[in-house]
């Protein structure tokens, strides 16, 4: 018959004991936006850490004038084009607008829309172009050529 040995327990090694003693220790977050990523945390004691600031915030108030807002994200209207386009009618500047295909026309600004704009020439028809058409413009005189 075979000799068998009877099972020997293996001895922890010291790098194992190490490992399983330690423990992870994460410092409190006192910042307002991981309020609600708690997981599972109670979130009566993180209201009670940041003194409601978050659901004062989210109400419009901000209790800590000290605290930096949060920035908001741009306006998508800067209404520059609308300026611009304000101006150049209000002096009648000559302009000369130069069309995705390469044709110039010259003219100014009657009005315009979200749209087109109207130009106005001297000695031809008026034209109503859509801006998509438009590859860019400049005031006649100046060097807008690129």
């Amino acid at each position: 018959m075979k000799d068998t040995l009877d099972p020997i327990p293996a001895e922890p090694s010291a790098d194992q004991e190490s490992f399983a003693n330690r423990k992870l220790i994460r410092p409190p977050l006192n910042r307002p936006d991981h309020v609600h990523n708690n997981h599972g945390h109670n979130h009566a004691s993180a209201e009670r850490r940041d003194g409601g600031r978050d659901r004062d915030r989210d109400r419009g108030r901000d209790r800590s004038a000290g605290a930096p807002a949060k920035k908001t994200a741009p306006t998508e209207q800067t209404n520059a084009e609308n300026f611009y386009y304000q101006k150049q009618m209000q002096s009648k500047t000559p302009m000369v607008i130069v069309l995705r295909d390469g044709e110039e026309v010259h003219g100014y600004i009657e009005w315009y829309d979200k749209n087109c704009i109207k130009l106005n020439r001297s000695g031809a028809a008026n034209l109503m172009i859509y801006k998509p058409a438009i590859k860019y413009m400049f005031k006649e005189g100046e060097n807008g050529r690129r």
